[in-house]
């Protein structure tokens, strides 16, 4: 039905019961399903929420984009994913949404538009404005809605998103559910706030609070914000009131609910209220309404059976869909890893740039090859041209809707970035300093790193985090200092690019920037005004390829990033004595190139691992475990390790110099490994 035509008209009326009855009887069969013991799964009921998804449904098109969250069946069902599709996910077997690998609070199915489902609360809005954000860099007309529950509104995510949404007018529609909990906490105890959609005026955006038992007058108040995004009017945000039917999730107990307001909910849900509307008002008869329901109930009793009919996935699907090459998961590469020589990058015509030069040159190739790609961080447009000036000139050259300067919200910023890649964007986000990845660990570890395994491969994201690690240069700190790539090592679906010469992070960041999976670009300031070489024009140095920037013949020394340049200096002083070491640069953490580690220590026969993040629980370790496992027998000495002392970063001078891995360290280290015989 489109938006034009008439509420009153009954064609129209009995669209939207329809609706709620398929979401209704959905919520149903699934508790069957649960208390029979034949599904088993967390399950958060939607009970006495289907009016609110109806009325959006009914006033958006199929091709608009919506976000949801863990209670979110009502959504799914009305935004037309085949019920069978979804039954079989719930199942989980093969043939569902995500092939079984996203389950109830994770389903998405962007055929029809359902681009995710999250199970953090309130992660789901920053990515929408992504997905909306997408649509206004093609200037189409389409949008998102994204649908949240009311606990979401005390979350940092809301408050970022709403705000760049506002700055950017993005057509975007924010759909509170207030079902008057946040899981066990009544709104009572959590906020003052009575009225939700008056945190729109904060924002300066439209706010509208609407009866959500009521789909007739949820439906109205879409159909105006959807003109309006449609119309580059913004985002509005809308305030469903209604009342959850049951507890939290299925199964769990009641007491915490006031008792007498959920038994008056029960007694007059938004099922019962508009099925009586209808017959009162003649738009359907009895016959006609029972007609509705035995076959909505007769396809949701086909989907549950074709469900059981299908196949689970086989054990092969394990390790698919973690990347789009299954070849570059660690697993695989630590397995069956032959040893081997990498190859060494032979640069054509070159001239002298800093690492910061050489980074800004490869955003401009791919800004200028491809109009998928962007940029969106801190600081980042003219005149700024960002903290160290690497993206200066950018946005004069390209605009500022391709160069985007952002609040400080690390959570918008890579929310977004994710929801623009989801709908066939390149972004290339900008995360000022290391340190600040914990701000948007969620975003980046829960969402970006997983949409493709738990979409089953349908969904990618394809994005770029640019970070800055500004160790070891004076003057920043505890809170400034920081190499957090072990930690985003161990989240798989994430890649890990550290080059450490300005031609490798030229190269390095061109492949990044077309990767089909999130990159994580690591960038040294301890590097990063020191010119080297660099290539003109377009190249690619691949990920997962080490790279031997000294041949040696005593001791392998396996490093990345600034700390190639100490143990380079440390090579030169162990030549003199005799001892001639070879320095191994990874140039990517994830995909490890396992092959070029134990071909250089096979040789060597002495290995140690150098790197600049704290060295306990630092990747040295993982790196010295696949050393030890694949080469025990032939390793003339224990593993070493050399990085960053177990303290957070000093300010003053001569503590910070203790505390980092330094050359006269790595020197000392390699003498001791030389007593071995």
């Amino acid at each position: 039905m489109s938006s034009s035509a008439s509420v009153h008209a009954h064609d129209f009326l009995k669209g939207l019961y329809r609706t709620m009855v398929r979401i209704a009887e959905t919520d149903r069969a699934v508790q069957r399903g649960l208390s029979a013991g034949e599904i088993m799964f967390q399950y958060y009921p939607c009970g006495g929420q289907e009016a609110i998804p109806a009325g959006i449904g009914a006033a958006i098109r199929s091709d608009d984009f919506v976000a949801t969250t863990y209670r979110g069946i009502h959504d799914i069902v009305a935004k037309g994913t085949p019920l069978k599709d979804i039954f079989a996910e719930l199942y989980g077997k093969l043939a569902g949404t995500c092939k079984g690998k996203g389950g109830p609070m994770h389903l998405s199915d962007p055929d029809s538009g359902l681009m995710i489902t999250t199970g953090i609360v309130g992660a789901g809005l920053p990515i929408a404005n992504g997905l909306a954000l997408a649509e206004q860099l093609r200037k189409s007309d389409r949008l998102c809605v994204c649908n949240f529950g009311d606990g979401a509104t005390s979350i940092g995510a809301f408050h970022e998103a709403l705000n760049l949404a506002a700055v950017w007018k993005l057509p975007v529609v924010f759909v509170c559910q207030n079902n008057q909990y946040a899981e066990y906490t009544s709104l009572a105890d959590y906020t003052l706030t009575k009225d939700f959609s008056k945190r729109a005026d904060a924002y300066q955006m439209a706010g509208v609070r609407v009866d959500g038992t009521d789909p007739v007058a949820v439906y109205e108040a879409a159909r105006e914000a959807v003109q309006r995004a449609r119309e580059g009017g913004g985002p509005t945000l809308i305030e469903a009131v209604c009342h959850r039917l049951q507890g939290h999730s299925f199964g769990s107990e009641e007491g915490h609910m006031d008792q007498a307001a959920l038994a008056a909910a029960r007694s007059h849900s938004p099922l019962i209220v508009f099925r009586k509307r209808l017959l009162d008002e003649g738009v359907a008869s009895e016959g006609e309404l029972k007609a509705m329901e035995t076959a909505v109930r007769a396809e949701i009793d086909g989907a549950i059976d074709y469900a059981r009919a299908c196949p689970a996935p086989d054990a092969a699907e394990l390790y698919l869909d973690v990347f789009a090459d299954p070849a570059q998961i660690p697993d695989f590469a630590i397995e069956s890893a032959a040893p081997r020589a990498a190859g060494q990058y032979q640069p054509a015509s070159t001239r002298m740039l800093t690492f910061g030069q050489a980074v800004n040159e490869a955003l401009a190739i791919s800004l200028e090859a491809d109009p998928a790609v962007f940029l969106i961080g801190e600081d980042i447009a003219d005149p700024a041209g960002g903290v160290v000036k690497t993206t200066y000139g950018l946005s004069t050259r390209f605009g500022a809707d391709r160069v985007r300067a952002t609040p400080i919200a690390e959570q918008a910023i890579v929310g977004a970035a994710i929801g623009a890649s989801m709908a066939g964007m390149k972004p290339v986000a900008e995360i000022m300093i290391n340190d600040f990845f914990m701000v948007c660990m969620d975003q980046v570890s829960n969402h970006a790193a997983k949409l493709r395994y738990m979409s089953g491969g349908k969904t990618s994201v394809p994005i770029t985090i640019r970070t800055l690690t500004a160790g070891f240069v004076g003057s920043f700190g505890a809170q400034h200092s920081q190499s957090l790539e072990a930690w985003l090592a161990h989240t798989p679906g994430l890649k890990i690019a550290y080059p450490s010469t300005p031609a490798e992070a030229k190269g390095l960041l061109l492949s990044c920037i077309d990767d089909p999976d999130p990159c994580v670009f690591f960038e040294s300031m301890r590097a990063y005004f020191t010119p080297g070489p660099v290539p003109e024009g377009d190249y690619r140095i691949p990920l997962g390829e080490a790279d031997i920037k000294r041949r040696g013949t005593d001791l392998t020394i396996v490093t990345y990033g600034w700390t190639v340049g100490e143990a380079l200096s440390a090579a030169e002083t162990l030549a003199a004595e005799g001892i001639q070491a070879e320095v191994l640069d990874l140039r990517s953490i994830v995909p490890l190139d396992v092959g070029a580690i134990l071909e250089s220590v096979s040789r060597t026969r002495r290995a140690m691992v150098l790197h600049a993040a704290v060295e306990f629980c630092g990747f040295g370790a993982e790196v010295a475990s696949i050393i030890s496992n694949r080469l025990h027998g032939r390793l003339a000495a224990p593993v070493a390790r050399v990085g960053a002392r177990y303290t957070p970063t000093p300010f003053a001078g001569g503590l910070e110099a203790l505390h980092f891995p330094t050359a006269e360290r790595v020197v000392d280290s390699a003498r001791a490994l030389l007593k071995y015989r």
